[in-house]
């Protein structure tokens, strides 16, 4: 798997909303919370952390 995002920043990334672990999806480019299932967009290998602009997916 080719990753974008250096594999030192997913270690401490931390979802914003309830501060628990991020995995990182490929297509598309995102990073889904493993509790509150909130989806954060990934632009231009940068990770968009903001709450407000999250979707939730179903588990």
């Amino acid at each position: 798997m080719l990753l974008m995002i250096a594999k030192e920043l997913l270690e401490i990334l931390v979802c914003p909303a309830c501060r628990r672990a991020l995995e990182y999806r490929q297509n598309p480019e995102s990073l889904k919370c493993t509790e509150c299932h909130r989806v954060y967009a990934v632009k231009d290998d940068i990770p968009i952390m903001l709450v407000d602009e999250a979707t939730i997916e179903n588990a």
